[in-house]
């Protein structure tokens, strides 16, 4: 989105919200253009507009949407719903029940997340070992809340600008070649 489309945008907050914006100087609004500019300067301003004409029309608080708000919005319009940690489950569960001799095939069919959850066709076989009740419960448990966990690691990711990604990356290489763990993204800030 470029200048003249992110004043569109906030020309449009600003009749929604005219009380919010009344009495802003020139310099404030200024400002918020710069920020806005700078954050949705990779995505396409018909998305950009979409997201805050759908916030603006579920809004019951009156006050407009910030910018955090916006990009989650533009995921959630372009991004394929996410699968659910249940059905990810079932998806294993159904994969264990051919673990036996077929875990290399059940594994390759399953989707890249819930592959990298399980790390490699072996963990299918060893559970397919297991008793239903333990298969049905503890293990089942575990990989929820894996599932769970994982999946917002990956949206926490996928919603920071493209710049802050390519420094995350780099870091996350540079830190690989030391042989250092990576830290998690909300590390301390618990």
């Amino acid at each position: 989105m470029d200048r003249n489309e992110t004043l569109k945008v906030l020309a449009v907050l600003r009749g929604a919200y005219p009380n919010f914006y009344k009495g802003m100087s020139a310099r404030e609004a200024n400002d918020i253009a710069v920020l806005w500019e700078e954050m949705f300067r990779e995505d396409p301003y018909e998305l950009v507009g979409a997201a805050v004409k759908a916030l603006i029309v579920t809004d019951e608080q009156g006050y407009p949407p910030h910018i955090g708000a916006v990009k989650a919005k533009m995921r959630q319009i372009t991004e394929p719903k996410e699968l659910g940690e249940a059905e990810a489950w079932a998806m294993v569960k159904k994969a264990c029940s051919n673990g036996l001799y077929g875990a290399k095939k059940e594994f390759e069919k399953l989707p890249p997340i819930v592959q990298k959850i399980l790390g490699s066709p072996s963990q299918l076989r060893d559970w397919a070992l297991c008793g239903s009740d333990e298969l049905d419960t503890v293990i089942a448990s575990n990989f929820q809340r894996a599932y769970r966990t994982e999946t917002t690691r990956q949206r926490d990711y996928n919603a920071l600008p493209p710049d802050v990604r390519a420094l995350a990356d780099k870091l996350s290489e540079r830190m690989a070649l030391d042989g250092r763990t990576q830290p998690a993204l909300t590390e301390g800030t618990e």
